[in-house]
């Protein structure tokens, strides 16, 4: 959810600084004096703008917290204002900002401004106690050296160790170069190169208060480096948490085809907590959560992985979505002392009845695409956001026919800063207005289609679900009394359903099973029991009563007439199991089909 502008600082206005800004001079009958101790009026207008230059290019630099863009930001305040020329050289590989792994072992070629010298090559390494080691030992600028001329020769050590003896070979004798150490809060990162060209034939030089400037400079971007190698870090850090709690397959429940995508926002913005989820229900149905948690941050990502799986745990109780809304709602108020926030869809869809139940907390509408290509965006009660707390959620059930898909999606998908949501969502119901029988797959590339060109500011989550139902042919379904003659008219029905599919291999096994799950039910039953034959690629049996406790599987002894019904059941069924399911249970088995 974008509830803040990407983390990128607003870019301050241009330097107006003249082309290498000259230092004061002195009279020429005065000794010299330091470059910072102005005397006449045309000393202090210089200093002024110099100190107006330092300030709105320390500005500059420390406008974003990507890497690149600092590195541009860097090299467009040094050139042309202060070098003909700029190249940056940072450690190889990129250091962890959080300790000091000591003088690096080879730098890279990461950004140049104003020349093509080194681009493209390799890493430079570093020799121990060679020129550049010891260059990056130093605190303080390296320099000027001037090619040709005392005391740098044209292939003086450090020049050519940092640029390669070839690359130095094309510089015009009389260049003047620079070098400054770029060292973070813990480490040494690089190094920068300033280069200065000469003009009519007289040798480029770099004063004392140039200098002074781009030693300042220098520092602000090793500053600004680090912070953007920490942000980096921690946005990887974040994605990769946020990317190991969501799932990264999704069930397959019959009667639907499901597909989801999940794109991080650009590398400059947090990680959000979008999320989305799919859960197997009783009787063939399934939940499908898409969510997004309020905030960027990894304490938002933590955030989304504790309601997620409390989700779960609130499916697994069979609940109606209002409802799941509204105990996620309470868990959100206990995760701390801070509100957190976020918006989320439930939807249960029923492929048996060719239904979907739907809630809503304050998330973006989805969309559902008609089997004739008509798509709408679903008008469903809002709520408030899960976390804000006193808020009566609703369910919606509408008719969800197969042919029909939906999709859920987080506000990323639909609204960013250059498009209003509305605009978005509208964009959206048209581009699927025209992929009705198209696959889930076809579905979420559909919709990432209308994304505008650029980065991201925002994470998107979706989740596409394309409903195909289960007909009614291959569904049997009895309401049977609690009578001590049921568990024989159950093994009946079965056995007729079986031979009507052509199953008679599996009547004997499943015959057994029924009769056992059936009497355990009408043995705490009040209301008639429920059981279900319902074929698909398995051949799946529910029995549902209304008593809550859920069946244990036990050890019985030999002289114990009861207990062996589960282990029964257990040894004979490819999968079993039991489920909550309103203020009763449901008891299943599967078989796979011969």
């Amino acid at each position: 959810m974008r509830d803040h502008p990407t983390p990128t600082a607003a870019q301050p206005p241009a330097v107006p600084v003249q082309r290498h800004p000259p230092p004061p001079q002195d009279p020429p009958d005065q000794p010299d004096r330091p470059a910072d101790r102005p005397d006449g009026p045309a000393d202090r207008l210089l200093l002024a703008e110099r100190l107006a230059y330092l300030d709105g290019a320390a500005r500059r630099i420390n406008s974003s917290l990507d890497l690149p863009a600092t590195l541009r930001d860097l090299g467009r305040v040094l050139v042309p204002a202060l070098a003909d020329a700029a190249v940056v050289l940072l450690r190889d590989p990129l250091p962890e900002v959080d300790r000091d792994p000591g003088i690096p072992t080879s730098l890279l070629i990461h950004h140049t401004q104003g020349t093509r010298l080194g681009r493209g090559c390799g890493p430079r390494p570093v020799r121990p106690g060679g020129p550049l080691a010891r260059a990056l030992a130093l605190p303080a600028p390296v320099g000027p050296m001037v090619l040709g001329a005392a005391p740098a020769g044209p292939h003086h050590p450090l020049p050519a160790e940092l640029l390669g003896g070839r690359t130095l070979g094309r510089l015009r004798p009389g260049t003047a170069l620079l070098a400054l150490p770029l060292r973070g809060r813990k480490s040494v990162l690089g190094m920068l190169l300033l280069i200065r060209r000469p003009r009519q034939d007289k040798p480029a030089r770099f004063d004392a208060a140039d200098t002074a400037t781009a030693g300042h400079l220098a520092t602000q971007a090793g500053l600004a480096v680090d912070t953007a190698l920490r942000y980096s870090r921690e946005w990887e850090i974040a994605d990769e948490l946020q990317r190991s709690m969501l799932p990264a397959h999704l069930p397959q429940p019959h009667g639907v085809r499901l597909a989801h995508r999940y794109l991080p926002g650009e590398s400059g913005a947090q990680v959000g907590g979008d999320w989305y989820d799919s859960i197997p229900l009783p009787g063939n149905r399934v939940a499908l959560i898409v969510g997004d948690v309020m905030g960027h941050s990894l304490t938002s990502a933590a955030i989304m992985g504790q309601l997620r799986t409390s989700a779960q745990t609130l499916a697994g109780l069979d609940l109606p979505p209002h409802e799941v809304l509204y105990h996620l709602d309470e868990q959100a108020q206990r995760l701390g002392q801070e509100q957190h926030l976020a918006t989320c869809v439930y939807a249960v869809y029923d492929p048996i009845a060719n239904r979907v139940v739907l809630a809503n907390a304050g998330h973006v509408p989805p969309v559902l695409v008609q089997p004739d290509g008509r798509s709408e965006l679903l008008d469903l009660p809002s709520g408030a956001p899960i976390g804000v707390g006193g808020v009566d959620f609703s369910s919606v059930e509408l008719p969800a026919p197969p042919g029909s898909a939906l999709l859920l999606f987080t506000d990323g998908l639909v609204e960013s800063r250059r498009r209003p949501l509305s605009t978005g969502l509208e964009l959206l119901r048209s581009r699927l207005a025209s992929t009705h029988r198209h696959t889930p797959e076809q579905l979420c590339q559909e919709a990432l289609r209308i994304l505008p060109p650029g980065d991201r500011g925002d994470d998107i989550a979706l989740l596409a679900a394309a409903f195909d139902g289960i007909p009614a042919e291959d569904v049997a379904y009895w309401f049977l009394q609690p009578r001590h003659e049921t568990p024989s008219r159950a093994r009946r029905l079965a056995s007729h359903a079986l031979r009507r599919w052509g199953l008679e291999g599996l009547a004997e096994s499943t015959e057994l099973m029924v009769s056992e799950l059936v009497t355990n039910a009408i043995q705490h039953a009040t209301r008639p029991v429920t059981l279900r034959l319902v074929r698909t690629s398995l051949l799946r049996c529910e029995v549902g009563d209304d008593n809550a406790a859920l069946p244990r599987p036990r050890r019985a002894g030999p002289q114990d007439e009861r207990g062996r019904g589960l282990q029964i059941v257990a040894r004979c069924a490819d999968r079993w199991g039991a489920t909550r399911l309103g203020a009763g249970k449901v008891v299943w088995f599967e078989q796979r089909l011969p």
